[in-house]
C-alpha cells in the first residue's frame, strides 16, 4: 500500500525512491509485524484468558506431564500472527502484484478454518474441533482456488510445470495435473506444521526459518539477473513475496516472545494451518515445491511419524513410536521439553541450509 501510494511521488521527493527497493520494504514489513506483535500481544493474551477460562483442552491420551504444565494456557494465539503478518504485508507490498493477493487468500482462508477449529475446541471443552473430513475439504478448496489462480498468473508452460532441484533448465510440465499437485503441497504443508505444533515454541521457529528461506528464494526467482546467474527458473513478479516472508518472520519472532517455554499462549490451528498453507503457496509460486520438502523437513518428519504410526497400528496392531507425532515419542523416552525443542530447532536450521544449497548445486 505504501509503495502504491508513495513511490509515484518519488519524482518530487527523492527519498521516496526507497520504496522501489524490495530489501527496504521487506525490512519495513518485518519491523511492522514485530512491533504489532509486541504491542498487541499482552492485551490479546489477557483477553484470551478472560474469554477461555480453562484454556486449551488438553488431550487425556497425551503425555501425562501436559496435564499439569499446560493446563489453563489459552489457545488461538495464531490470531496474533495473522494480526501482525497481514498488515505488515499489505502496508509494504506492491498491491498490484497478484501473487501477493494469492498469499493473502491462502493465509486468511486457512487461518479462518483454524479459528473455527480452535473455537469449537474451546467452547466444547474437547480436543476435537472441526471433523477431519470437513477440514480437508475446505483446505483442498482453498488450495485448489489458489493453485488455479497461480497458474492463471504465471501462464503456460511455467504455471503448470514442476522444477526439479539440482537440474538446471529442467521443467516437467504436469499440465492440469499440476492443479491437484499444488493443492496437495499447500494442504500437506498446512497439516504438517499443525502436527509439529505440540510443544512450547517447537513450531514457530521452524516456521520462521522456512519463511526466511522461501522469502530469499522468492527474491532470487523474481530477479531475472540472479535467477540467470543461479540457473533457476525466473518467475516474474515472485520477488514481491519476500515482503510477505519478512512479515511472517517478524510476526513469528514476536509470537515466540509469548510462546517460548513456558508458553503464555498456544498457537492453535489458527496459526499453524495458516502459516503452513502460506509456506506451501510460496513454494508453488516460486517453483520450489520439492525444495520445501527439504527446508521444511522437520514438518515432513513429524507428519511421516504420524502416518507410519497409524499405518503400522492398523496393519499389525503394533506402534512404531511410543507416541506420535515424534516429538511426543522423545517425551516418553524422558527427554525434557526444552531439550526436544532446541534440538528440533537445530535440525530445522540444518535442513534449511541444505535446502538453500540447492540454489547453487546445479
Amino acid at each position: 500500500m505504501l509503495y502504491n501510494l508513495l513511490y509515484p511521488l518519488s519524482d518530487d521527493l527523492t527519498v521516496l525512491n526507497l520504496f522501489r527497493y524490495l530489501t527496504f520494504r521487506t525490512a519495513g514489513a518485518t519491523l511492522t509485524a514485530l512491533v504489532v506483535s509486541f504491542v498487541f500481544g499482552p492485551m490479546f493474551i489477557r483477553w484470551l484468558r478472560s474469554r477461555q477460562g480453562a484454556g486449551q483442552p488438553i488431550r487425556l491420551d497425551g503425555p501425562e506431564s501436559h496435564l499439569q504444565t499446560k493446563q489453563g494456557t489459552p489457545t488461538m494465539g495464531g490470531f496474533l500472527i495473522l494480526l501482525a503478518v497481514l498488515p505488515g504485508t499489505i502496508m509494504w507490498a506492491d498491491l498490484s502484484n497478484m501473487y501477493v493477493w494469492v498469499i493473502v487468500l491462502v493465509t486468511l482462508g486457512f487461518g479462518a478454518l483454524g479459528f473455527v477449529d480452535d473455537y469449537r475446541k474451546v467452547t466444547r471443552r474437547h480436543h476435537r474441533g472441526v471433523s477431519a473430513r470437513a477440514k480437508l475439504l475446505v483446505q483442498f478448496a482453498i488450495g485448489g482456488l489458489a493453485t488455479w489462480w497461480i497458474i492463471a498468473i504465471a501462464g503456460q508452460p511455467l504455471g503448470t510445470s514442476l522444477a526439479v532441484p539440482f537440474f538446471k533448465d529442467f521443467l516437467v510440465d504436469l499440465g492440469w495435473f499440476f492443479l491437484p499437485f499444488g493443492m496437495l503441497v499447500m494442504v500437506g504443508a498446512s497439516n504438517a506444521v499443525n502436527l509439529t505444533d505440540g510443544l512450547d515454541g517447537l513450531a514457530i521457529v521452524p516456521i520462521m526459518i522456512a519463511a526466511a528461506c522461501l522469502g530469499l528464494i522468492a527474491y532470487l526467482t523474481g530477479n531475472a539477473i540472479f535467477a540467470n546467474y543461479l540457473q533457476i527458473h525466473h518467475v516474474p513478479g515472485a520477488g514481491e513475496l519476500v515482503v510477505f516472508g519478512g512479515a511472517l518472520v517478524g510476526a513469528s519472532l514476536g509470537f515466540l516472545w509469548f510462546n517460548a517455554p513456558p508458553a503464555m499462549v498456544f498457537m492453535g490451528d489458527t496459526g499453524s494451518l495458516s502459516a503452513g498453507g502460506a509456506l506451501g503457496a510460496v513454494s508453488v509460486i516460486t517453483k520450489h515445491e520439492l525444495v520445501l520438502f527439504i527446508i521444511g523437513g522437520l514438518f515432513v518428519l513429524e507428519a511421516v511419524s504420524v502416518i507410519v504410526q497409524v499405518t503400522s497400528f492398523k496393519l499389525t496392531g503394533r506402534r512404531v513410536f511410543k507416541m506420535a507425532p515424534i516429538h511426543h515419542h522423545f517425551e516418553k523416552l524422558g527427554w525434557k521439553e526444552p531439550t526436544i525443542v532446541i534440538r528440533f530447532w537445530i535440525i530445522a536450521s540444518i535442513l534449511a541450509l541444505i535446502g538453500l544449497s540447492t540454489l547453487k548445486l546445479r
